[in-house]
């Protein structure tokens, strides 16, 4: 006798990575059945010809009732001739089976390309998310890339996006001073440089997109039904500008010792630099308007080696370079100082007011403009907030932008997270290049990343606004293969049995501490600080929602699995 209702039980494969074992979990999902006492002549039979284990016993309540199951195999290298291994526990039936090669082994995976083995339409689940392959792909498109809500498949951008940058990685200031040196004076003056420059180059315009691993990052002008307040954030250049060029000109009439030209874009640099024509030049900050430009004569007899390349950072100068013959320091006041005799108020002033304006290069430059998906505390400013995008047409969460006095992007800059937008129509389609992103995969890479860097396999997650703990993560497995489905019966009616893929997967123990009370929250600050676990922020949203990822997940695996102590076990798809 067939069983009546054979979905109500679940199997599980999974594989470990270095190892020629295949793992089968069958366990019934909805009463929790005591298979080590109901189930009586357990028996497994392998059919690699139909793909397939069966897998029939007997209920110890009606010996006349045999309960049949038909579990698909995977796409596997089975050894055919090495036994079977089965027995029923506690709440589940576990099969071994034997494999000629660990399922990452490279022979594996080749076999698998030149086979076909991995049907195309879901290669990309297993497409490792790498950038390089991102920026290719974006910049091939020569008529330019929309982007698109994937949720109600709203277009996203006013007009086609042509240029792509790739942002740089989070120490990317640090590689630069410990390349050229930290020091501002001499040689060391080429790293303020070219930190400064290097800031300059990922500023939001129109009609770029910056990329991450994580995000893309859109000018606010490009987004389409996107109504944001005034705009004083860091690149409001053109009224402090146009002040800045009252106040500097002496008298009615312009002063022929300062050029003022025409140009396009904004930098927002405040830039000394010394040419080798014998000149001086202070740059204001760069505007649609005008760029305002001091030159002076200086004595290249008194030029030498220590004063040939001068930077005024954007930031401000350290309090703590040392003031020795020579220092930027000294060379940037000696000219302050001159130019604030030929004109009232002093060019100093100038710089007061166009230092307000590189709000947006000081919070890149200190790392708080950075990756929002997982920050760390070092990358947070209690100056800075971050303030959720919408999707304008179904109000979807689609990313957050970062606000300091008021509710626009201190840098014009919207960032949209890859997992819940789209390159194309349709939604997902084969030539969407971010069909492979969810927010799952996106959060185990990060978190593989993190215990690659940080050699931390702990970590804590809280709130980015209220900085409370969320989310207990301890990483078990970061390279293990696993795939899920409801079994069949003998009799079924439901066609042929599907055809599997192995995922790649994490295992990790989570543990749900959002509700925690304030003494919870302190023990969980000790068991962090104990374990050195490692502190990251994440958007509450996106916290809940990986929260129901994990649940979700934890339902693959058999109840005596998924208890370990405080935390639950559960995987992600890498």
């Amino acid at each position: 006798m067939a069983i009546k209702n054979p979905r109500k039980w679940r199997f599980t494969w999974e594989a470990q990575s270095h190892s020629p074992t295949l793992k089968l979990f069958v366990f019934d999902s909805h009463t929790h059945t005591n298979t080590s006492n109901q189930c009586q002549n357990l028996e497994v039979n392998l059919n690699l010809p139909k793909h397939h284990v069966s897998i029939t016993w007997v209920q110890q309540q009606d010996l006349q009732n045999q309960i049949s199951l038909l579990v698909p195999i995977p796409k596997v290298l089975i050894d055919a001739e090495s036994p079977v291994s089965y027995r029923a526990l506690a709440d589940h039936i576990e099969v071994k089976l034997v494999l000629l090669l660990p399922v990452d082994h490279p022979i594996v995976a080749s076999s698998d390309s030149v086979l076909r083995l991995t049907q195309i339409a879901d290669s990309h689940l297993s497409t490792p998310l790498l950038m390089d392959s991102d920026i290719k792909k974006l910049s091939l498109k020569k008529e330019g890339v929309h982007f698109y809500c994937r949720n109600c498949s709203t277009k996203l951008t006013k007009t086609p996006i042509r240029n792509f940058v790739e942002m740089p990685s989070v120490n990317w200031q640090e590689a630069a001073d410990n390349w050229f040196g930290a020091c501002c004076c001499s040689f060391g003056g080429i790293s303020e440089k070219l930190v400064t420059r290097y800031a300059n180059c990922y500023t939001c315009v129109t009609g770029t997109c910056l990329l991450n691993c994580t995000t893309v990052t859109l000018f606010k002008d490009d987004l389409v039904g996107c109504n944001f307040p005034a705009w004083d954030g860091g690149r409001e250049c053109h009224a402090g500008l146009a002040s800045a060029v009252e106040d500097v000109t002496c008298g009615s009439t312009l002063d022929p010792g300062i050029i003022y030209r025409k140009t396009a874009g904004c930098d927002d640099q405040n830039e000394l630099v010394h040419d080798f024509c014998g000149k001086l030049s202070f740059m204001g900050p760069k505007d649609e308007n005008f760029i305002v430009s001091q030159q002076f004569d200086v004595n290249e007899k008194e030029t030498n080696g220590d004063s040939l390349f001068c930077t005024l950072p954007a930031s401000g100068l350290s309090e703590n370079v040392a003031s020795a013959p020579g220092c930027c320091v000294h060379a940037t006041h000696e000219i302050q100082d001159h130019v604030g005799e030929g004109c009232k108020p002093t060019l100093s002033a100038l710089y007061q007011k166009t230092e307000r304006n590189t709000a947006d290069q000081i919070s890149f430059r200190n790392g708080f403009l950075g990756n929002i998906f997982m920050a760390r505390s070092y990358n947070l400013s209690k100056d800075i907030e971050w303030i959720e995008f919408l999707c304008p047409c179904c109000l979807t969460f689609l990313g957050a932008y970062p606000s300091s006095t008021s509710d626009a992007p201190i840098d014009g800059g919207v960032r949209l997270f890859k997992c819940y937008i789209s390159t194309c129509l349709p939604i997902s389609g084969s030539d969407d290049i971010f069909r492979k992103y969810t927010l799952e995969r996106m959060f185990a890479n990060q978190l593989l990343e993190s215990a690659k860097d940080e050699l931390s396999f702990r970590t804590l997650i809280r709130g980015l606004k209220t900085k409370s703990p969320m989310l207990q993560i301890v990483l078990l497995n970061p390279n293990a293969w696993c795939c899920t489905g409801y079994c069949s019966g003998m009799d079924s009616t439901m066609g042929p049995i599907p055809k599997l893929d192995l995922q790649p997967i994490i295992k990790v123990l989570f543990s749900d501490c959002g509700n925690n009370s304030e003494s919870q929250s302190r023990i969980l600050d000790d068991w962090q600080t104990k374990n050195l676990a490692d502190d990251v922020f994440m958007l509450k949203r996106q916290i809940e929602e990986l929260i129901k990822l994990l649940v979700s997940a934890k339902d693959t695996l058999p109840p005596s699995y998924t208890s370990i102590e405080d935390f639950c076990l559960s995987c992600l798809q890498r």
